[in-house]
């Protein structure tokens, strides 16, 4: 196909023509193949120790999950690292405890800094918490918990506790949660709060009533994504948690609180046979659990998205 026109909008004579379709080189070929034959190598790569240990902890594990004294089996009083049937509901249930208390502080903080940051960009705040939260996401998790460790259990002698596990992974969900959150923020179209201040809306309540509303749907993703990210650090229960109960506890001020990575541990530490049985068991268990946490993110995602209709 070609374009040719004789004459400039002054007047004069021009030539030009040129193809809108050319056929695609020989070496461009092989680079864009080349490219792709690399992408599908590297996904193949990283693929396939994510299957071979899925099937591990799936092959391993499977026999403890389908026994019904896994999951209500009587652990009041019994020695799980000599005794085995115990169960591992104290685990499960200190794993959900610590959490969720760790969501319960760290989502308020975390929400209203990146609506801050999104909402206030002239404040002379931004810059600082800005670098304070990129800090604060590059922080190994054994750090955070060394700090807790440090400042709480021994320079203001509280002791270890469940509440000490929840304020090392506060410090490690404050930071995903403000990102995701601030990404969310940030697709809000400026044209609602431009509309809802044109009709006499101060700012609060535009954040309060249009900006948080559209956004909530990917805010409560990301909230539920970290939950699930933190209930899978051992460095806080291995060191904050004190020796592990096998009684049920629901108080995380109190010491010895049970959870599934602590749970693992202990079995390891049994060193005899059958406790392969429990902490394999115990991996599918919190893997269970991260993923049906990710499932209900991605479901309550879609029912929570705004309508276009």
């Amino acid at each position: 196909m070609t374009v040719t026109m004789d004459k400039t909008p002054g007047g004069g004579p021009i030539k030009a023509s040129g193809t809108a379709f050319r056929e695609v080189s020989l070496s461009r070929k092989l680079r864009n193949n080349s490219a792709k034959g690399i992408f599908i190598g590297c996904f193949v790569i990283g693929v396939i120790p994510l299957v071979w240990l899925l099937w591990t902890v799936i092959s391993k594990g499977v026999g403890a999950i389908t026994d019904p004294n896994w999951w209500f089996g009587d652990a009041y009083g019994i020695d799980t690292t000599t005794q085995f049937g115990a169960g591992v509901a104290p685990a499960i249930i200190g794993s959900i405890i610590q959490a969720l208390v760790a969501a319960i502080i760290s989502v308020p903080i975390a929400v209203l800094t990146a609506v801050m940051l999104v909402e206030y960009p002239t404040s002379r705040l931004v810059k600082p918490v800005s670098f304070m939260v990129d800090i604060l996401a590059g922080v190994p998790s054994i750090v955070a918990t060394l700090f807790i460790f440090t400042v709480f259990v021994i320079g203001l002698s509280m002791g270890q506790s469940g509440f000490m596990v929840s304020l090392a992974l506060i410090l490690l969900m404050i930071p995903i949660v403000v990102r995701s959150t601030e990404e969310m923020l940030k697709l809000v179209p400026d044209e609602l709060r431009e509309a809802s201040y044109a009709l006499g809306i101060p700012k609060w309540k535009t954040i309060m009533r249009i900006v948080i509303p559209t956004a909530l749907s990917g805010m409560l993703s990301g909230i539920f994504l970290a939950i699930a990210r933190i209930m899978g650090e051992t460095a806080p229960v291995l060191i904050l948690a004190g020796p592990a109960s096998t009684m049920v506890k629901t108080n995380p001020f109190e010491g010895g609180m049970n959870s599934l990575p602590l749970f693992i541990k202990d079995m390891w530490a049994a060193s005899q046979p059958a406790s392969s049985f429990y902490y394999w068991g115990a991996a599918l268990t919190l893997i269970i659990i991260v993923a049906v946490l990710n499932l209900f993110a991605a479901v309550l995602s879609k029912l929570l998205a705004p309508k276009t209709k």
